[in-house]
């Protein structure tokens, strides 16, 4: 209903502009045609006086074979003295001198629609000049009705196309409606269907089935999450509480209970920084880090956690080398930067044999400040590289060696806070991680 009411109005005025030009122009035609002919004769009537007018009325009412133009000339009295009128025409007196009249035709029998205006000349003489305007009465006739044909088809056709559309727009919201609907029952396989006519609705369509996807992907990540936790931490706290009774059982003296306590320190350490790490994934996705970007001095940075590692890679016999670029600066958070190269660093030193080389190389590149880890250990398969990139998730399926398999992950979601690129490649042997932070970024 709106939008008949919306549509017919508009056209309503659409009809309405073009009666009043068409028919208002032939009004204005003929009222400047009656003042040229009044102005005329009022000139003759100057110039040639009474008999003159009535010689020129009487020859212009000869010229008219159609009988179109209307002349009365009457003397005071209104007795008739010139034109094609045998009286005075009964018209109400508007002030202005102009009139609408229906006069009798004499030859045709039927009354005629006549424009005419009274002109007063000098000497009490009346004169009255008019056309006929039955021809622009009929037309105008013609206009309005032409007119209200079209504005009812115009209601009409309106309806008819806000039902349509209506119904059109309902049947598409419907569907997504059924959708949702089975999707809020449990069925998380649902999509809504699309036309393929990209239009809004399939841009709508296409929006809420990534939604969804994602919404999939988030809660069989927190099963995922759910489940690694209860596997990785039952086994630690199952075995701080196995060395707690057994401490009570085999202690006898301050030294063993101390060294108890210390070896329960430890494990539960290790348990802290697990959830430390969740933590610190869970605020890097939320971007709840970002407020506190900075620039910093990326080649600094990195020679400080790699400076950290050294004793730890002399240990095991390893090579650490460092490939700085000087002044290469990138917008972030220190302290996240700073443990996602830690994670790398440790990683690598981790899985790489006696004798191998780790690298921690930093490039000026076109695509942006490029920081790169390689090892020289057993590397990643190329199918299993997104996959060790999720949480709790390690090559090592067995989990005896130290470590929660959030490594990665916790790199992969500073990667996204700082909208940096993360890509790994074989390093042929090993392992080569690669973060690009892109340029020109706030």
């Amino acid at each position: 209903m709106i939008h008949m009411v919306a549509f017919g109005l508009s056209v309503l005025v659409l009809l309405w502009f073009i009666y009043s030009s068409t028919a208002g122009f032939m009004e204005r035609q003929t009222d400047e045609t009656i003042n040229a002919e009044i102005q005329g004769l009022s000139e003759q009537y100057s110039q040639l006086g009474l008999t003159g007018l009535i010689r020129v009325i009487k020859t212009r009412v000869a010229r008219d074979k159609a009988g179109q133009s209307v002349y009365l000339l009457t003397d005071w009295k209104f007795n008739p003295l010139a034109g094609n009128l045998s009286e005075w025409p009964k018209f109400r007196d508007t002030g202005s001198g102009w009139s609408d009249a229906t006069l009798e035709d004499t030859e045709n029998f039927e009354p005629r629609r006549v424009r005419m205006r009274y002109f007063l000349l000098p000497g009490n003489f009346h004169l009255v000049v008019g056309r006929d305007v039955s021809e622009r009465v009929k037309v105008e006739r013609l206009i309005i009705d032409a007119l209200i044909w079209g504005l009812a088809f115009t209601v009409v056709l309106g309806g008819v196309g806000g039902v349509l559309t209506s119904r059109w727009m309902l049947k598409r919201i419907d569907v997504i409606n059924r959708a949702s609907r089975e999707i809020m029952n449990g069925d998380l396989t649902q999509r809504i269907p699309q036309r393929g006519t990209s239009d809004e609705f399939d841009r709508l369509a296409e929006n809420l089935n990534a939604m969804l996807d994602q919404i999939v992907r988030l809660m069989d990540g927190v099963k995922q999450v759910s489940n690694n936790i209860a596997h990785d931490l039952r086994g630690p706290l199952n075995r701080i509480r196995s060395g707690l009774e057994m401490s009570l059982l085999r202690a006898h003296t301050p030294e063993d209970y101390r060294a108890a306590l210390e070896h329960t320190i430890g494990a539960i350490d290790n348990l802290l920084q697990t959830f430390n790490a969740i933590l610190t994934i869970a605020q890097a996705e939320s971007g709840a880090r970002r407020q506190d970007f900075q620039d910093l001095d990326v080649s600094a940075l990195a020679e400080d956690v790699a400076e950290l590692y050294e004793p730890l890679a002399e240990e095991k016999g390893l090579t650490l080398a460092v490939v700085p670029a000087p002044g290469l600066t990138v917008p972030g958070n220190r302290h996240l930067l700073s443990q996602a190269l830690a994670n790398l660093l440790d990683n690598a030193v981790k899985y790489t044999p006696p004798g191998g080389t780790v690298t921690l190389s930093l490039a000026a590149t076109p695509t942006g400040a490029e920081v790169a880890v390689a090892d020289t250990g057993p590397g990643v398969p190329a199918d299993r590289r997104d996959w060790v990139l999720e949480r709790f998730t390690r090559l090592e399926t067995s989990r005896n060696t130290p470590g929660s398999g959030l490594g990665l992950s916790l790199v992969a979601a500073v990667a996204g806070l700082h909208q940096a690129s993360l890509r790994l490649e074989d390093n042929a042997p090993g392992l080569r991680v690669v973060l690009t932070f892109p340029t020109g970024r706030a």
